[in-house]
């Protein structure tokens, strides 16, 4: 994944590779071809309104399109010995795992698509917590809930794509 380029780098690549780095954030040529093609930017926030403009103009295939693309959220524990420090829950234990991919698989079977959360700081507990919470909302609220929590995980790998606002030193 591209990190830390700095805006002015971003803003300086050729079209093919400024679609590919944005491609790699959020999953969607669509948004990622319009991004890539709205530059200059002036700074950061502006990039992040386009994103956010873009990914919720996007009709209901596109945002289908790109949940296919996410990893499948029970898939990939944060490591071997991770331990949630508030609730004490190990990600690794094959239990907790076999419990977060049952509401995973309801989930889906609800709604008709997969579980998206932002899941930064989080653990198999919270996202099952999530998961839960979400399961009470029709299938318009969920897919407006979606649109949201793409659009956090939009802005998280934009900001890891591009770094600090006044980018990086390049020794």
């Amino acid at each position: 994944m591209h990190q830390g380029m700095g805006l002015e780098a971003y803003n300086a690549l050729p079209l093919r590779r400024a679609v590919h780095a944005v491609y790699e954030c959020c999953y969607s040529v669509v948004l990622a071809t319009d991004l890539a093609g709205g530059r200059p930017f002036a700074d950061h926030d502006s990039l992040f309104r386009q994103a956010d403009t873009l990914l919720f103009s996007l009709g209901e295939d596109s945002i289908d399109r790109v949940l296919q693309a996410y990893p499948h959220i029970g898939a990939r524990p944060r490591s071997p010995k991770s331990v949630c420090e508030q609730c004490s829950v190990w990600d690794d234990d094959p239990a907790v795992m076999t419990q977060l991919n049952t509401e995973v698989q309801h989930y889906a079977e609800q709604f008709g698509f997969g579980f998206v959360m932002f899941v930064e700081d989080c653990c198999a507990h919270r996202a099952m917590a999530g998961i839960v919470d979400r399961l009470h909302n029709d299938r318009e609220t969920e897919r407006k809930v979606v649109r949201n929590e793409l659009a956090r995980i939009n802005r998280a790998r934009l900001e890891r794509m591009l770094g600090p606002e006044g980018g990086y030193y390049n020794w």
